[in-house]
């Protein structure tokens, strides 16, 4: 079982990323049992086959699907997960914090793909709070180091509305 990093600690990551074979379609493909995240296209395709199964649905975002299609369902979904297809590519960081602050979505969401400890931090502070790190990554190691390489957070942010010299004031 894969392991994610969730509320300070490694966890067994419960949830199933339903991926399309080769020739498969978003009509046709086998939907599985259990806690699911489904990718963009065959929630789509399939959103009243997939809320009629009573299973936890969660929603898999590529780095070029746009959370303002998805806006209106977002209270159907107990995770969302961003996917960063190479370190390099940072629109995950723009999709999370669209979710936490324009939408209001309070569900998880996960950080998921090409994800290293030295991303942790910033990833947190635009609204991620699970993070399932690259296969070949240490998750302690990742959780011992990846959150706190800063004592301070001086500018607002979705993980600290206030900024440094407003909470300094209080």
């Amino acid at each position: 079982m894969a392991h994610l990093i969730k509320n300070g600690a490694v966890v067994d990551d419960a949830w199933t990323t339903l991926a399309l074979a080769e020739g498969e379609t978003p009509e046709s493909v086998a939907l599985p049992a259990g806690p699911v995240l489904f990718p963009l296209p065959v929630w789509r395709a399939r959103k009243d086959e997939i809320l009629a199964r009573g299973a936890a649905a969660g929603l898999f975002l590529q780095d070029d699907d746009r959370v303002e299609d998805v806006a209106a369902d977002l209270a159907h979904f107990a995770v969302v997960a961003v996917n960063f297809p190479k370190f390099v590519n940072g629109r995950g960081y723009s999709t999370a914090s669209l979710l936490r602050q324009r939408h209001g979505y309070r569900g998880e969401v996960r950080a998921v793909g090409d994800v290293l400890h030295d991303q942790l931090f910033f990833m947190a502070r635009v609204g991620f709070d699970a993070f399932a790190l690259h296969a070949d990554k240490n998750p302690a190691y990742a959780l011992e180091k990846g959150f706190a390489p800063f004592s301070e957070r001086y500018q607002a942010a979705t993980d600290q509305p206030l900024p440094f010299f407003r909470r300094r004031a209080a």
